[in-house]
Protein backbone atom coordinates (compact mmCIF):
# COMPACT_ATOMS: atom_id res chain seq x y z
CA UNK A 1 0.00 0.00 0.00
CA UNK A 2 1.88 3.28 -0.88
CA UNK A 3 1.51 5.95 1.38
CA UNK A 4 0.82 9.65 0.41
CA UNK A 5 1.27 12.98 2.50
CA UNK A 6 -1.27 15.22 0.89
CA UNK A 7 0.01 19.06 1.72
CA UNK A 8 -2.48 22.24 1.17
CA UNK A 9 -3.49 24.60 2.78
CA UNK A 10 -6.76 24.18 3.63
CA UNK A 11 -9.42 21.38 3.47
CA UNK A 12 -13.25 21.17 3.12
CA UNK A 13 -14.84 20.71 5.69
CA UNK A 14 -11.85 22.15 8.61
CA UNK A 15 -11.48 25.03 6.59
CA UNK A 16 -12.30 26.84 2.99
CA UNK A 17 -11.84 29.79 1.11
CA UNK A 18 -12.44 27.77 -2.31
CA UNK A 19 -12.51 25.03 -4.68
CA UNK A 20 -8.70 23.73 -3.45
CA UNK A 21 -10.53 22.85 -0.14
CA UNK A 22 -13.44 21.02 -2.11
CA UNK A 23 -10.59 18.77 -3.83
CA UNK A 24 -8.72 18.74 -0.67
CA UNK A 25 -11.69 17.08 1.29
CA UNK A 26 -12.37 15.07 -1.47
CA UNK A 27 -9.43 13.40 -3.64
CA UNK A 28 -7.98 11.95 0.17
CA UNK A 29 -11.06 9.91 0.61
CA UNK A 30 -10.86 8.68 -2.89
CA UNK A 31 -7.53 7.86 -2.45
CA UNK A 32 -8.48 5.69 0.36
CA UNK A 33 -11.08 3.79 -1.37
CA UNK A 34 -8.64 2.76 -3.61
CA UNK A 35 -6.38 1.41 -0.70
CA UNK A 36 -3.95 4.01 -0.46
CA UNK A 37 -2.92 5.22 3.05
CA UNK A 38 -3.05 8.87 2.79
CA UNK A 39 -2.53 11.14 5.38
CA UNK A 40 -3.15 15.37 4.67
CA UNK A 41 -1.07 18.05 6.41
CA UNK A 42 -2.27 21.33 7.03
CA UNK A 43 -1.54 24.73 9.15
CA UNK A 44 -3.28 24.82 12.80
CA UNK A 45 -5.24 28.08 11.64
CA UNK A 46 -6.79 29.29 15.27
CA UNK A 47 -10.10 28.35 13.84
CA UNK A 48 -9.49 24.87 12.74
CA UNK A 49 -8.06 24.47 16.19
CA UNK A 50 -10.22 25.70 18.04
CA UNK A 51 -13.25 23.80 16.53
CA UNK A 52 -11.73 20.60 16.82
CA UNK A 53 -12.79 18.86 19.53
CA UNK A 54 -11.09 15.66 19.21
CA UNK A 55 -7.09 15.88 18.79
CA UNK A 56 -4.03 14.87 20.29
CA UNK A 57 -0.23 16.33 19.91
CA UNK A 58 1.77 13.62 18.60
CA UNK A 59 5.17 15.64 17.78
CA UNK A 60 7.50 18.47 18.47
CA UNK A 61 9.89 19.31 15.59
CA UNK A 62 12.19 22.30 15.48
CA UNK A 63 12.43 24.09 12.62
CA UNK A 64 15.91 26.20 12.71
CA UNK A 65 15.71 28.69 9.81
CA UNK A 66 12.59 30.35 11.59
CA UNK A 67 13.94 29.83 15.04
CA UNK A 68 10.61 28.02 16.04
CA UNK A 69 9.53 24.64 17.32
CA UNK A 70 6.07 23.39 16.50
CA UNK A 71 3.71 21.38 17.34
CA UNK A 72 2.27 18.91 15.19
CA UNK A 73 -1.81 17.70 16.19
CA UNK A 74 -3.42 14.93 14.62
CA UNK A 75 -7.36 14.62 13.62
CA UNK A 76 -9.68 13.07 11.72
CA UNK A 77 -11.56 14.40 8.36
CA UNK A 78 -14.72 14.58 9.25
CA UNK A 79 -16.45 12.03 8.17
CA UNK A 80 -13.81 9.63 7.01
CA UNK A 81 -11.01 7.45 8.98
CA UNK A 82 -8.16 9.89 7.16
CA UNK A 83 -5.83 11.32 9.73
CA UNK A 84 -5.19 15.12 9.65
CA UNK A 85 -1.73 16.56 10.86
CA UNK A 86 -1.96 20.69 12.00
CA UNK A 87 1.32 22.19 11.70
CA UNK A 88 0.86 24.59 14.95
CA UNK A 89 2.96 27.38 15.22
CA UNK A 90 0.89 30.75 17.18
CA UNK A 91 2.94 33.17 16.15
CA UNK A 92 2.00 32.50 12.50
CA UNK A 93 -1.24 31.22 12.61
CA UNK A 94 -3.17 32.00 15.59
CA UNK A 95 -5.44 34.95 13.86
CA UNK A 96 -8.27 35.71 13.21
CA UNK A 97 -9.51 36.22 8.75
CA UNK A 98 -9.12 33.49 6.52
CA UNK A 99 -5.95 31.66 5.75
CA UNK A 100 -4.28 33.94 3.50
CA UNK A 101 -5.90 37.48 4.28
CA UNK A 102 -6.63 39.61 7.44
CA UNK A 103 -10.15 40.62 8.47
CA UNK A 104 -9.94 43.45 6.13
CA UNK A 105 -9.45 41.60 3.09
CA UNK A 106 -5.52 42.20 3.08
CA UNK A 107 -2.77 39.57 2.76
CA UNK A 108 -0.95 38.95 5.69
CA UNK A 109 2.48 40.51 5.55
CA UNK A 110 4.12 37.37 6.89
CA UNK A 111 2.50 35.10 4.44
CA UNK A 112 5.82 33.84 2.82
CA UNK A 113 7.40 33.02 6.57
CA UNK A 114 3.84 31.47 7.29
CA UNK A 115 4.44 28.89 4.04
CA UNK A 116 7.73 28.33 4.16
CA UNK A 117 7.65 27.37 7.75
CA UNK A 118 4.65 24.94 6.59
CA UNK A 119 6.97 23.54 3.41
CA UNK A 120 9.81 23.01 6.32
CA UNK A 121 7.12 21.03 8.18
CA UNK A 122 6.48 19.24 5.55
CA UNK A 123 10.13 18.00 4.15
CA UNK A 124 10.53 16.90 8.00
CA UNK A 125 7.90 14.42 8.03
CA UNK A 126 8.60 13.52 4.55
CA UNK A 127 11.73 12.68 5.14
CA UNK A 128 11.32 10.82 8.32
CA UNK A 129 12.70 13.40 10.80
CA UNK A 130 9.73 13.38 13.37
CA UNK A 131 9.15 9.89 14.59
CA UNK A 132 6.09 9.46 13.94
CA UNK A 133 6.79 5.66 12.72
CA UNK A 134 4.89 6.67 9.34
CA UNK A 135 7.33 7.91 6.42
CA UNK A 136 5.21 9.11 2.78
CA UNK A 137 6.30 6.99 -0.49
CA UNK A 138 5.28 10.28 -2.33
CA UNK A 139 4.01 13.84 -1.33
CA UNK A 140 1.50 15.30 -3.03
CA UNK A 141 1.34 19.49 -2.58
CA UNK A 142 -1.19 21.55 -3.71
CA UNK A 143 -0.58 25.22 -5.45
CA UNK A 144 1.53 28.30 -4.20
CA UNK A 145 1.64 27.54 -0.21
CA UNK A 146 3.50 23.83 -0.35
CA UNK A 147 5.40 24.96 -3.53
CA UNK A 148 8.76 24.96 -1.32
CA UNK A 149 8.08 21.40 -0.72
CA UNK A 150 9.07 19.72 -3.43
CA UNK A 151 12.19 22.18 -3.93
CA UNK A 152 13.44 21.28 -0.27
CA UNK A 153 13.17 17.60 -0.86
CA UNK A 154 14.85 17.94 -4.13
CA UNK A 155 17.79 18.61 -2.06
CA UNK A 156 18.02 15.54 -0.69
CA UNK A 157 19.44 12.41 -2.53
CA UNK A 158 17.02 9.08 -0.72
CA UNK A 159 13.31 11.10 -0.44
CA UNK A 160 10.23 10.31 -1.65
CA UNK A 161 8.55 11.12 -5.02
CA UNK A 162 7.11 14.85 -5.40
CA UNK A 163 3.46 15.66 -7.20
CA UNK A 164 2.68 19.39 -7.99
CA UNK A 165 -0.62 20.08 -8.64
CA UNK A 166 -1.89 23.65 -10.32
CA UNK A 167 -5.30 24.97 -9.39
CA UNK A 168 -4.80 28.20 -10.51
CA UNK A 169 -1.57 29.68 -12.14
CA UNK A 170 -2.96 33.05 -11.59
CA UNK A 171 -1.73 32.82 -7.94
CA UNK A 172 2.20 32.36 -7.75
CA UNK A 173 3.30 33.37 -4.02
CA UNK A 174 5.62 36.11 -5.60
CA UNK A 175 7.60 38.29 -2.33
CA UNK A 176 10.69 40.67 -2.76
CA UNK A 177 14.16 39.62 -3.11
CA UNK A 178 14.73 39.94 0.84
CA UNK A 179 12.46 37.45 1.36
CA UNK A 180 14.40 34.90 -0.33
CA UNK A 181 17.11 35.79 1.86
CA UNK A 182 15.15 35.80 5.14
CA UNK A 183 14.10 32.48 4.32
CA UNK A 184 17.21 30.87 4.21
CA UNK A 185 17.36 29.21 0.88
CA UNK A 186 19.96 28.00 -1.12
CA UNK A 187 21.78 30.79 -3.07
CA UNK A 188 21.66 28.96 -6.11
CA UNK A 189 17.57 29.22 -6.25
CA UNK A 190 18.01 32.76 -7.16
CA UNK A 191 17.91 31.87 -10.87
CA UNK A 192 15.43 31.81 -13.66
CA UNK A 193 16.00 28.44 -13.43
CA UNK A 194 14.85 27.98 -10.40
CA UNK A 195 12.97 30.40 -7.52
CA UNK A 196 13.54 33.91 -9.11
CA UNK A 197 10.94 35.73 -11.44
CA UNK A 198 11.35 38.50 -12.67
CA UNK A 199 13.48 40.31 -9.75
CA UNK A 200 11.00 38.36 -6.95
CA UNK A 201 10.85 35.02 -5.32
CA UNK A 202 8.24 33.09 -6.57
CA UNK A 203 7.11 29.98 -4.72
CA UNK A 204 5.01 28.49 -7.09
CA UNK A 205 8.07 27.36 -9.02
CA UNK A 206 9.12 25.88 -6.35
CA UNK A 207 6.80 23.21 -7.57
CA UNK A 208 7.03 23.25 -11.37
CA UNK A 209 10.63 23.55 -11.63
CA UNK A 210 11.76 20.35 -8.69
CA UNK A 211 8.52 18.04 -8.69
CA UNK A 212 8.74 14.67 -10.26
CA UNK A 213 5.17 15.68 -11.96
CA UNK A 214 3.16 18.35 -12.48
CA UNK A 215 -0.86 18.17 -12.27
CA UNK A 216 -3.68 20.36 -12.98
CA UNK A 217 -7.35 20.53 -12.34
CA UNK A 218 -8.57 19.83 -15.90
CA UNK A 219 -7.02 18.77 -19.54
CA UNK A 220 -8.63 21.93 -20.87
CA UNK A 221 -6.57 24.21 -18.57
CA UNK A 222 -3.08 21.72 -18.65
CA UNK A 223 -2.95 22.74 -22.51
CA UNK A 224 -4.12 26.60 -21.87
CA UNK A 225 -1.47 27.17 -19.37
CA UNK A 226 1.39 26.77 -22.17
CA UNK A 227 0.27 29.45 -23.36
CA UNK A 228 0.71 33.45 -23.42
CA UNK A 229 -2.95 34.24 -22.57
CA UNK A 230 -3.27 31.70 -19.59
CA UNK A 231 0.53 30.65 -18.60
CA UNK A 232 1.12 34.15 -16.84
CA UNK A 233 4.58 34.42 -17.88
CA UNK A 234 5.44 30.42 -17.07
CA UNK A 235 4.14 29.02 -19.79
CA UNK A 236 7.89 28.79 -21.03
CA UNK A 237 8.58 26.77 -18.10
CA UNK A 238 5.18 24.98 -18.80
CA UNK A 239 6.11 24.08 -22.10
CA UNK A 240 9.66 22.81 -21.00
CA UNK A 241 7.87 20.40 -18.60
CA UNK A 242 4.86 19.41 -20.56
CA UNK A 243 6.16 15.59 -20.60
CA UNK A 244 5.88 15.68 -17.04
CA UNK A 245 2.58 17.53 -16.49
CA UNK A 246 -1.15 16.09 -16.68
CA UNK A 247 -4.39 17.38 -16.14
CA UNK A 248 -6.97 15.73 -14.52
CA UNK A 249 -10.19 16.77 -14.30
CA UNK A 250 -11.63 17.77 -10.73
CA UNK A 251 -14.56 15.52 -9.16
CA UNK A 252 -17.16 16.26 -6.92
CA UNK A 253 -17.86 14.67 -3.96
CA UNK A 254 -21.32 13.10 -4.78
CA UNK A 255 -22.35 12.42 -1.63
CA UNK A 256 -22.26 16.15 0.07
CA UNK A 257 -23.46 17.19 -3.64
CA UNK A 258 -26.64 15.29 -4.01
CA UNK A 259 -29.96 16.82 -4.76
CA UNK A 260 -31.65 13.33 -4.12
CA UNK A 261 -29.98 13.60 0.10
CA UNK A 262 -29.01 17.48 0.27
CA UNK A 263 -29.48 18.24 4.02
CA UNK A 264 -29.95 21.79 2.88
CA UNK A 265 -33.03 21.44 0.66
CA UNK A 266 -36.51 21.60 1.82
CA UNK A 267 -37.47 19.20 -1.15
CA UNK A 268 -34.82 16.55 -2.34
CA UNK A 269 -35.48 15.72 -5.80
CA UNK A 270 -33.54 14.01 -8.55
CA UNK A 271 -33.84 13.84 -12.45
CA UNK A 272 -36.84 11.45 -12.34
CA UNK A 273 -38.65 13.69 -9.70
CA UNK A 274 -37.63 17.14 -11.42
CA UNK A 275 -40.70 18.55 -10.60
CA UNK A 276 -39.66 18.69 -6.50
CA UNK A 277 -36.76 21.07 -8.13
CA UNK A 278 -40.07 24.19 -8.10
CA UNK A 279 -40.73 23.52 -4.43
CA UNK A 280 -36.57 24.64 -3.86
CA UNK A 281 -37.00 27.56 -6.26
CA UNK A 282 -39.93 28.91 -4.27
CA UNK A 283 -38.08 28.46 -0.87
CA UNK A 284 -35.00 30.41 -2.75
CA UNK A 285 -36.93 33.07 -4.15
CA UNK A 286 -39.08 33.48 -0.45
CA UNK A 287 -35.74 33.55 1.35
CA UNK A 288 -34.09 36.10 -0.75
CA UNK A 289 -37.06 38.21 -0.88
CA UNK A 290 -37.61 38.18 -4.75
CA UNK A 291 -41.18 37.70 -6.55
CA UNK A 292 -42.54 34.22 -5.96
CA UNK A 293 -43.61 33.13 -9.01
CA UNK A 294 -41.97 29.74 -10.90
CA UNK A 295 -42.60 30.62 -14.33
CA UNK A 296 -39.77 33.60 -13.68
CA UNK A 297 -36.77 31.88 -14.38
CA UNK A 298 -33.85 32.08 -11.56
CA UNK A 299 -30.06 32.61 -12.36
CA UNK A 300 -27.51 31.59 -9.56
CA UNK A 301 -23.88 32.93 -9.57
CA UNK A 302 -21.43 31.85 -6.86
CA UNK A 303 -17.83 32.80 -6.50
CA UNK A 304 -14.87 35.34 -5.73
CA UNK A 305 -16.04 38.66 -6.84
CA UNK A 306 -12.46 39.40 -9.27
CA UNK A 307 -12.12 40.39 -12.78
CA UNK A 308 -10.74 36.30 -13.22
CA UNK A 309 -14.48 35.67 -12.58
CA UNK A 310 -15.94 38.13 -14.96
CA UNK A 311 -18.26 39.68 -12.74
CA UNK A 312 -17.47 42.96 -13.85
CA UNK A 313 -19.45 41.68 -17.70
CA UNK A 314 -21.85 40.70 -15.16
CA UNK A 315 -22.04 43.98 -13.55
CA UNK A 316 -22.02 45.93 -16.99
CA UNK A 317 -25.35 43.43 -18.01
CA UNK A 318 -27.33 43.55 -15.63
CA UNK A 319 -28.87 46.37 -15.71
CA UNK A 320 -30.03 45.39 -19.22
CA UNK A 321 -31.45 42.05 -18.02
CA UNK A 322 -33.33 43.93 -15.32
CA UNK A 323 -35.64 44.43 -17.97
CA UNK A 324 -36.03 41.03 -19.05
CA UNK A 325 -38.22 38.28 -17.18
CA UNK A 326 -35.98 37.07 -15.16
CA UNK A 327 -33.85 36.97 -11.48
CA UNK A 328 -30.80 36.59 -10.21
CA UNK A 329 -29.50 35.23 -6.83
CA UNK A 330 -25.67 36.13 -5.94
CA UNK A 331 -23.53 34.15 -3.23
CA UNK A 332 -19.71 35.55 -3.45
CA UNK A 333 -16.96 37.93 -2.06
CA UNK A 334 -13.81 39.33 -3.41
CA UNK A 335 -13.13 43.16 -4.30
CA UNK A 336 -14.61 45.86 -2.82
CA UNK A 337 -15.56 48.04 -5.65
CA UNK A 338 -17.36 44.79 -7.01
CA UNK A 339 -19.41 44.52 -4.24
CA UNK A 340 -20.41 48.00 -3.75
CA UNK A 341 -21.99 47.97 -7.41
CA UNK A 342 -23.79 44.49 -7.02
CA UNK A 343 -25.35 45.87 -3.59
CA UNK A 344 -25.84 49.07 -5.30
CA UNK A 345 -27.72 47.24 -8.03
CA UNK A 346 -29.19 44.83 -5.53
CA UNK A 347 -31.02 47.87 -3.69
CA UNK A 348 -32.43 49.19 -7.11
CA UNK A 349 -33.63 45.55 -8.26
CA UNK A 350 -35.04 44.14 -4.82
CA UNK A 351 -37.70 41.90 -5.81
CA UNK A 352 -35.45 40.95 -9.14
CA UNK A 353 -31.80 40.59 -7.25
CA UNK A 354 -30.79 39.61 -4.50
CA UNK A 355 -26.56 39.28 -3.30
CA UNK A 356 -25.48 38.20 -0.27
CA UNK A 357 -21.77 38.89 0.47
CA UNK A 358 -19.52 36.58 2.09
CA UNK A 359 -19.99 32.48 2.49
CA UNK A 360 -23.02 30.66 3.11
CA UNK A 361 -22.86 27.27 2.99
CA UNK A 362 -26.71 26.07 3.14
CA UNK A 363 -27.54 29.04 0.58
CA UNK A 364 -24.67 28.20 -1.78
CA UNK A 365 -26.61 24.52 -1.75
CA UNK A 366 -30.10 26.18 -2.01
CA UNK A 367 -29.05 28.54 -4.95
CA UNK A 368 -27.58 24.96 -6.92
CA UNK A 369 -30.94 23.44 -5.46
CA UNK A 370 -33.69 26.48 -6.68
CA UNK A 371 -32.22 27.99 -9.80
CA UNK A 372 -33.00 27.51 -13.19
CA UNK A 373 -29.48 28.70 -14.74
CA UNK A 374 -26.05 28.62 -13.34
CA UNK A 375 -23.64 31.54 -14.46
CA UNK A 376 -20.10 31.05 -14.90
CA UNK A 377 -18.43 33.66 -17.37
CA UNK A 378 -14.89 33.09 -16.69
CA UNK A 379 -11.84 34.78 -17.80
CA UNK A 380 -10.12 31.83 -16.98
CA UNK A 381 -11.56 28.58 -14.86
CA UNK A 382 -8.62 26.02 -14.39
CA UNK A 383 -11.69 23.39 -13.51
CA UNK A 384 -14.80 24.96 -11.85
CA UNK A 385 -16.59 22.94 -9.33
CA UNK A 386 -20.49 24.60 -9.40
CA UNK A 387 -21.18 24.09 -13.35
CA UNK A 388 -20.61 20.03 -12.24
CA UNK A 389 -22.78 20.77 -9.36
CA UNK A 390 -25.18 22.14 -11.65
CA UNK A 391 -25.35 19.65 -13.85
CA UNK A 392 -25.75 17.45 -11.19
CA UNK A 393 -28.92 19.80 -9.52
CA UNK A 394 -30.15 19.78 -12.72
CA UNK A 395 -29.68 23.72 -13.05
CA UNK A 396 -27.91 24.73 -16.76
CA UNK A 397 -24.39 26.13 -16.67
CA UNK A 398 -24.09 29.25 -18.87
CA UNK A 399 -20.30 29.64 -19.10
CA UNK A 400 -17.52 30.55 -21.18
CA UNK A 401 -15.53 28.16 -22.87
CA UNK A 402 -12.05 27.99 -21.14
CA UNK A 403 -10.64 25.37 -19.14
CA UNK A 404 -12.44 22.81 -17.19
CA UNK A 405 -15.20 24.56 -18.36
CA UNK A 406 -14.88 23.88 -21.88
CA UNK A 407 -14.23 20.53 -21.14
CA UNK A 408 -17.15 19.41 -19.07
CA UNK A 409 -19.78 21.99 -20.72
CA UNK A 410 -21.43 21.22 -24.31
CA UNK A 411 -23.51 23.69 -25.92
CA UNK A 412 -27.40 23.75 -26.75
CA UNK A 413 -27.07 23.58 -30.18
CA UNK A 414 -29.73 22.39 -32.64
CA UNK A 415 -27.58 19.01 -33.32
CA UNK A 416 -26.03 18.95 -29.92
CA UNK A 417 -29.32 19.07 -29.15
CA UNK A 418 -30.63 15.99 -31.34
CA UNK A 419 -27.49 13.68 -30.96
CA UNK A 420 -28.43 14.27 -26.81
CA UNK A 421 -24.90 15.56 -25.71
CA UNK A 422 -26.12 19.65 -25.43
CA UNK A 423 -25.96 20.07 -20.95
CA UNK A 424 -25.67 23.69 -21.07
CA UNK A 425 -25.29 27.27 -22.59
CA UNK A 426 -21.66 28.15 -24.27
CA UNK A 427 -19.95 31.53 -25.52
CA UNK A 428 -16.44 32.04 -26.63
CA UNK A 429 -15.88 36.02 -26.07
CA UNK A 430 -14.96 37.50 -22.79
CA UNK A 431 -17.24 40.73 -23.64
CA UNK A 432 -20.04 41.79 -22.15
CA UNK A 433 -21.82 41.32 -25.17
CA UNK A 434 -20.90 37.95 -25.71
CA UNK A 435 -22.42 36.96 -22.25
CA UNK A 436 -25.31 38.94 -22.80
CA UNK A 437 -26.51 36.95 -25.86
CA UNK A 438 -25.78 33.51 -23.76
CA UNK A 439 -27.76 34.70 -21.26
CA UNK A 440 -30.95 35.30 -23.46
CA UNK A 441 -29.84 32.10 -25.70
CA UNK A 442 -30.70 30.42 -22.06
CA UNK A 443 -33.37 32.66 -21.22
CA UNK A 444 -35.00 31.35 -24.96
CA UNK A 445 -34.37 27.71 -24.37
CA UNK A 446 -36.64 27.83 -20.82
CA UNK A 447 -39.10 28.82 -23.06
CA UNK A 448 -39.04 25.72 -24.62
CA UNK A 449 -40.09 23.27 -21.71
CA UNK A 450 -39.40 20.14 -23.59
CA UNK A 451 -36.05 20.55 -25.11
CA UNK A 452 -35.15 22.26 -21.51
CA UNK A 453 -36.15 19.25 -19.84
CA UNK A 454 -34.12 17.27 -22.35
CA UNK A 455 -31.57 19.19 -21.85
CA UNK A 456 -31.23 19.30 -18.08
CA UNK A 457 -31.83 15.39 -17.59
CA UNK A 458 -29.15 15.13 -20.01
CA UNK A 459 -26.35 17.12 -17.74
CA UNK A 460 -28.08 15.30 -14.29
CA UNK A 461 -27.52 11.46 -15.56
CA UNK A 462 -23.92 11.96 -16.32
CA UNK A 463 -21.04 11.54 -13.51
CA UNK A 464 -18.28 13.17 -12.16
CA UNK A 465 -17.48 11.22 -9.13
CA UNK A 466 -14.41 11.28 -7.66
CA UNK A 467 -13.60 7.85 -7.93
CA UNK A 468 -13.01 8.57 -11.84
CA UNK A 469 -10.22 11.06 -11.40
CA UNK A 470 -8.81 9.03 -8.07
CA UNK A 471 -7.62 6.39 -10.14
CA UNK A 472 -6.29 8.67 -13.07
CA UNK A 473 -3.86 10.12 -9.82
CA UNK A 474 -3.43 6.50 -8.77
CA UNK A 475 -2.09 5.61 -11.95
CA UNK A 476 0.06 8.63 -12.17
CA UNK A 477 1.31 7.79 -8.38
CA UNK A 478 2.37 4.10 -9.43
CA UNK A 479 3.87 4.88 -12.97
CA UNK A 480 6.00 7.94 -10.70
CA UNK A 481 6.91 5.34 -8.08
CA UNK A 482 7.69 2.13 -10.60
CA UNK A 483 9.71 4.79 -12.18
CA UNK A 484 11.52 6.01 -8.97
CA UNK A 485 12.26 2.10 -7.53
CA UNK A 486 13.67 1.20 -10.86
CA UNK A 487 16.35 4.58 -10.64
CA UNK A 488 17.39 3.51 -7.21
CA UNK A 489 17.44 -0.17 -8.02
CA UNK A 490 20.13 1.31 -10.89
CA UNK A 491 21.57 3.54 -7.89
CA UNK A 492 22.14 0.33 -5.43
CA UNK A 493 23.44 -1.64 -8.55
CA UNK A 494 26.33 0.33 -9.39
CA UNK A 495 27.24 1.19 -5.87
CA UNK A 496 27.22 -2.36 -5.25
Amino acid sequence: MHRILFATSEVFPLIKTGGLADVSGSLPPALQALHYDVHIIIPGYQDVLTAIKQKKQIAEVAIPEHNATISLWETRLPGSHIKVWLVDFPPYFDRPGNPYHDTKGEAWPDNADRFALFARTVTAIALDQCDLSWKPDLVHCNDWQTGLVPALLSLVPQRPATVFSIHNLAYQGLFPRDTFDRLQLPEQWWSPEALEFYGQISFIKGGLCFADQLTTVSPGYANEIQTPEFGHGLEGLLRHRSTSLTGILNGIDDQVWNPGTDRYLPNPYNWKRLEDKQLNKTALQEHCGLTVDPSIPVIGLIGRLVHQKGIDMVLHVLPELMLEPVQFVILGSGELEFSKQLQYLAQSYPQKLFAFIGYDEALAHLIEGGADMFLMPSRFEPCGLNQLYSLRYGTLPIVRAVGGLADTITDAEDETIKSGIANGIVFRDAGPMSLLQAVKRALDLYRKPKIWKKVIITGMRQSYSWETSAKQYGALYDKLLRSEKSSNDVLLYHSG
